[in-house]
C-alpha cells in the first residue's frame, strides 16, 4: 500500500515536471497553456495531499501529535481576556 502511494507521488511529480517544461516553451498556444495549468494545479494538489498523508502517518508512527497551525496561534492571541 505504501509503495502505491509513493509510486503515485513520484509519477505525479514527474508529470508535473513535464507540464512545467512544456509551459516554459514559447511555442505553446494559449488554449494548451490553460489545459496544462489546470493539470498542473491538479497534480500539485495530489502531491500535497500525499505528502500530508505521509506526514500524518509518520507522526502517528512516532507517537507525536500535530503542532498547532499558525491560524490557531492567531486565534488564541486575539481572544479577549
Amino acid at each position: 500500500m505504501t509503495e502505491n502511494k509513493s509510486n503515485s507521488f513520484e509519477n505525479s511529480l514527474d508529470r508535473l515536471k513535464a507540464v512545467v517544461d512544456e509551459l516554459e516553451r514559447e511555442s505553446v498556444d494559449l488554449e494548451r497553456s490553460v489545459e496544462l495549468f489546470r493539470e498542473g494545479r491538479t497534480l500539485v494538489a495530489r502531491c500535497e495531499a500525499l505528502l500530508k498523508n505521509a506526514e500524518e502517518t509518520l507522526r502517528v508512527a512516532d507517537g507525536t501529535t500535530a503542532a498547532p497551525s499558525v491560524a490557531e496561534h492567531i486565534d488564541d492571541d486575539s481572544r479577549p481576556f
